[in-house]
């Protein structure tokens, strides 16, 4: 999964609308965060790849499934 990159530039972007009192902006990126993971997940032709959804800022564990700011390869 070659673009995982996105997934790093959405959280660092999300992490200054939160710092800044953009909280519509933190909540709309973390959307597409989900989208863009599930999409990774979805282009990857040899299904290597696995994402998880971090926790919630209410410390709330994660549902599972793709998405979210952490992607790893599978062993």
């Amino acid at each position: 999964m070659a673009n995982e990159w996105i997934i790093d530039v959405l959280s660092d972007l999300r992490t200054f609308a939160t710092s800044n009192g953009l909280d519509r902006l933190a909540e709309q990126l973390d959307d597409t965060t989900l989208i863009a993971a599930a999409e990774l997940v979805a282009n990857d032709p040899g299904g290597s790849w696995s994402c998880r959804i971090p926790a919630a800022d209410d410390g709330t564990e994660p549902d599972s499934g793709p998405g979210g700011d952490r992607c790893r390869q599978n062993a």
